[in-house]
């Protein structure tokens, strides 16, 4: 019972972000994960704080984060170490806008203890360059310094000392730069005082990150696609590829390196096109995703044999306006990267359409007609990507699987695994489609390996100590993947 309640979480920790899903609303999700979260903090903390060395989304590391911090009394002090280290792994992973958050919500809940303190500090001092962050999250910042009372002169006595070797003067400037920019003329540190001269110089905005020189070109009334063809040397990748389609619409030429794009991401932005420019773009498209496929697969490519795939395009995975055809991306996703997987590979979507490239949410979801199709194949491993409701009709899907479990191959000679993309909050689990087969959580397509492997335990074969034992063996690795000082041990 343990180890389900864990499993239980963790996948609902990997699918679920408190938004809308299609079957259910954010009042809903929000409701089942925050219970879920404190079931497992109370009853399994340190596993609870393991699971932050898994493949669970960014939403959940943060809440699992924050709720560690906020009841820190309830820990003994070996087990503080532990979270203090996980804590700081976890968070050098984390997208800055969403630490930041963290911090913000950190404050607002009033924690502010010494361990949340030297957490907030070590991660602040460890970002690659402060003078980006004060620009690009200004006001992130100036919560973070409000709450953990830290100073920002980069504690050298007033000094920063550049890549160059240089010493240059730059006594106090950070805070002055967030609590007191009128307080000085200009600023010595070129990205601080572009910011101070995009005020009333529009050539300085081009200095400036993207998100940051956007606000200033309005401001400014630059036309759209000037402004796009001169920011776009400094430009992320995955802005470019968020902006793509808007500057193509204003004429502007920004191109997106789709190859370099992660893998999930990249079918998310594919399913964004429409079928006519998916159609068109055929050879680059196709040629990014199976790039991205093979850069994820690594030395695993080739090496799973005779793979069948069961990959849901129903209608139900539009998704929601916030989630918008996510589960079907997923689905996408996955498929390029097991056709990269595997040895000889038969995918099977549920809309019976051969050419994934211009999949789109559309019809039922005959599940158990698929499988069939699949089994008479003869797979080494069967992969079920869908949100498990399979309607068409219903209950075909349970009853085809018990069937070949239980009859026609006992002796498990194809390896089924069910993984799913949507967090069904009313059952605080991901759909399952038969109980002899193992289900997990998926939200990106990357984690796919290391998935297959945790259902495993989720066929009710193991326990807690086999459980415990994979937990054990995700953190060394985890940790041992930072450099040494990341750990805080408050």
């Amino acid at each position: 019972m343990a180890a389900e309640d864990v499993l239980l979480f963790v996948n609902a920790a990997i699918t679920s972000t408190g938004q809308r899903e299609f079957h259910s609303g954010a009042d809903e999700q929000q409701l089942s994960l925050d219970f879920l979260h404190a079931y497992v903090r109370i009853n399994y903390r340190p596993l609870y704080a393991a699971s932050l060395a898994l493949d669970i989304n960014d939403h959940n590391a943060a809440l699992i984060v924050r709720r560690l911090l906020e009841t820190a009394g309830e820990a003994t002090a070996q087990e503080r170490r532990a979270e203090g280290r996980l804590i700081a792994a976890r968070l050098a992973r984390l997208p800055a806008p969403r630490v930041y958050r963290l911090f913000r919500a950190l404050r607002a809940a009033k924690v502010n203890n010494r361990r949340t303190r030297a957490i907030m500090r070590d991660w602040l001092a460890a970002r690659p360059d402060p003078a980006l962050d004060a620009v690009k999250y200004r006001a992130g910042l100036k919560c973070a310094a409000r709450h953990a009372h830290l100073p920002l002169d980069g504690g050298r006595g007033g000094e920063r000392r550049h890549g160059d070797g240089e010493r240059r003067d730059g006594d106090g400037e950070l805070g002055d730069f967030l609590f007191a920019p009128g307080r000085r003329k200009q600023f010595a540190t070129p990205l601080l005082d572009a910011w101070r001269r995009a005020h009333y110089e529009q050539g300085a905005l081009y200095e400036l990150p993207f998100t940051v020189a956007e606000g200033f070109a309005a401001a400014h009334g630059i036309g759209r696609r000037a402004f796009l063809e001169r920011i776009a040397p400094r430009m992320t990748r995955l802005e470019r590829l968020r902006v793509q389609e808007s500057a193509r619409a204003h004429r502007a030429e920004v191109s997106a390196e789709l190859g370099a794009m992660p893998l999930t991401r990249l079918a998310s932005y594919v399913l964004g096109l429409s079928l006519d420019d998916r159609a068109a773009r055929r050879g680059e498209l196709t040629g990014a995703l199976r790039a991205a496929a093979r850069r994820t697969a690594g030395a695993q490519a080739g090496t799973w044999g005779r793979v069948a795939a069961v990959l849901d395009d129903s209608f139900s995975t539009t998704g929601s306006r916030q989630k918008r055809r996510r589960p079907l991306a997923t689905a996408l996703a996955c498929h390029f990267l097991l056709e990269a997987l595997a040895e000889c590979y038969l995918p099977r979507w549920t809309s019976g359409r051969q050419d994934a490239l211009l999949a789109y949410p559309y019809g039922p979801t005959p599940l158990g007609m698929r499988l069939l199709e699949a089994l008479e194949d003869a797979p080494e491993r069967l992969v079920i990507v869908s949100d498990g409701w399979d309607n068409a009709p219903p209950g075909l899907a349970g009853e085809v699987l018990r069937i070949w479990r239980t009859r026609l191959d006992p002796e498990g000679r194809t390896s089924v695994v069910h993984l799913n993309p949507v967090y069904d909050a009313a059952d605080f689990a991901v759909r399952r489609l038969a109980a002899a087969v193992p289900t997990a959580g998926v939200r990106n397509a990357e984690d796919l390996p290391a998935l297959v492997q945790l259902a495993r335990f989720a066929e009710g074969r193991t326990g807690l100590t086999d459980l415990r034992a994979h937990l054990d063996d995700r953190v060394r690795q985890f940790l041992a993947e930072e450099t040494d000082g990341a750990g805080v041990t408050v």
